[in-house]
């Protein structure tokens, strides 16, 4: 294997050289948040003295068994991709950027990963930026706490942080991953002022809370929300504290513990072990950000309605058969992409800036799935190779023009092969198919 040295404000970081590419995984951007850390927002890493390898994954945060049904045979149960171990030191994030760097540096795309908040991890099979360094962009993938780990809300919790925030350890995580790349990026030849932020289910809702927090502002050059975000739309949703704190309670009460020193010292298997209790009594999302006054100050659409969110380009859209479309509905009549829609009339009211609507329509090969949520995954990280469907050679080039489309979107806030913004006399919506 040839390795190559990068030096970051923690230290050396060694990592691969593949292709054309350095590969840099497991870097930690935070400091580990176990013991007194745990449900606190996230310090920064500790620095090193020797050369740090970063040629393995790190751990990701303790979630339940992800090999179950149909997700867990689409992504989670080939042998050649394992699971990486679970821990609560789980704050990493990977890095592929090309070898070669360049003057006035490459754009960069961070990529926030799905899982309903409870679940889901940077280096899951489907993803993977060599196709991105490849195209002249660097790309970081990053873990953040899910579950319990990222989302416990309780009034203790909130009095003891001194910003007054709860329920949002998980998004903290990546705000903190966020000024890390700031900071460091330039050093595998980024540009700090050129990033992306770009994520699919939760993933995208997690993009949406980014664009709508003040704690961000000036840090994101553009964003893509993909089957997640929008306006008024029904993944959204606007949770209070007091609504936090139902779901807190419910754990607490699950755990037979009454004080946060004790939850703190509860083993992190009990805290996955009580989701399906959880699950039984909340339906839907048990986990959310939450609107707590220092990371969300407004709700989504009270956001976008006072013009608040961040000016900058977007893109947005979902699937045919994506997530809460019944079968045999025209995905384009549903409320999900009605508010990828309704977001690009929101922006083009409001702001110069372009924003760009995709509808993906391939019906994978394999199965009766069609586009299902999730599936455009393989297409724009260029893994189809990894798949166990019988992908066809249109399938390959779909997977092509959309990785230059995204890339090119990243690069110069237009993703080309004639697809035109959303405006207000041509409502122009690219399907992917």
């Amino acid at each position: 294997m040839k390795t190559v040295k990068v030096s970051v404000e923690q230290g050396i970081l060694e990592g691969e050289l593949k292709g054309g590419c350095m590969i840099f995984r497991g870097v930690p951007y935070a400091k580990a948040p176990v013991g007194d850390l745990r449900f606190k927002a996230p310090q920064k890493p500790d620095s090193w003295t020797d050369v740090r390898p970063a040629l393995e994954y790190g751990a990701i945060c303790p979630q339940f068994e992800l090999t179950e049904g149909f997700y867990g045979k689409e992504f989670y149960t080939d042998p050649k991709y394992p699971t990486p171990a679970m821990s609560e030191d789980c704050l990493f994030l990977n890095i592929w950027a090309p070898e070669n760097k360049k003057g006035d540096g490459y754009p960069v795309a961070l990529w926030i990963h799905g899982g309903a908040f409870d679940h889901g991890f940077s280096s899951e099979m489907e993803f993977d930026g060599m196709q991105y360094a490849l195209r002249d962009t660097i790309l970081v993938s990053i873990n953040y706490r899910v579950g319990v780990f990222g989302f416990m809300a309780l009034e203790d919790l909130r009095r003891e942080d001194p910003n007054k925030s709860v329920g949002n350890y998980g998004i903290l995580d990546q705000i903190m991953a966020l000024r890390w790349v700031r900071k460091n990026i330039e050093q595998f030849g980024g540009d700090p002022d050129r990033i992306t932020v770009f994520g699919q289910s939760a993933g995208a809702m997690s993009v949406q809370t980014l664009i709508s927090s003040p704690l961000t502002r000036g840090m994101i050059h553009s964003a893509i929300m993909q089957s997640g975000g929008g306006y008024a739309n029904p993944l959204m949703k606007d949770v209070t504290p007091e609504e936090a704190y139902k779901v807190g309670k419910k754990v607490m009460d699950s755990l037979n513990v009454r004080y946060v020193r004790e939850l703190r010292n509860v083993p992190a298997e009990k805290l996955v072990s009580i989701l399906p209790e959880l699950y039984k009594e909340f339906q839907g999302l048990c986990f959310s950000p939450v609107k707590d006054g220092w990371v969300l100050t407004e709700g989504y659409q009270e956001c976008i309605d006072n013009d608040h969110i961040h000016d900058i380009p977007y893109m947005i859209g979902c699937t045919r058969n994506d997530i809460t479309i019944e079968e045999g509905e025209d995905g384009r009549k549903s409320a999900l992409f009605k508010g990828c829609v309704d977001f690009a009339e929101q922006r083009i009211f409001n702001s110069d800036e372009p924003v760009y609507v995709y509808y993906f329509a391939r019906k994978l090969p394999g199965d009766e799935a069609g586009s299902f949520h999730s599936s455009e995954l393989w297409y724009m990280f260029g893994t189809l190779d990894r798949c166990w469907r019988p992908m066809e050679r249109h399938d390959y080039t779909l997977s092509m023009n959309m990785l230059d489309m995204w890339t090119d979107f990243m690069k110069k806030a237009d993703p080309g092969k004639g697809w035109k913004a959303y405006t207000e006399k041509d409502h122009f919506i690219r399907q992917l198919m």
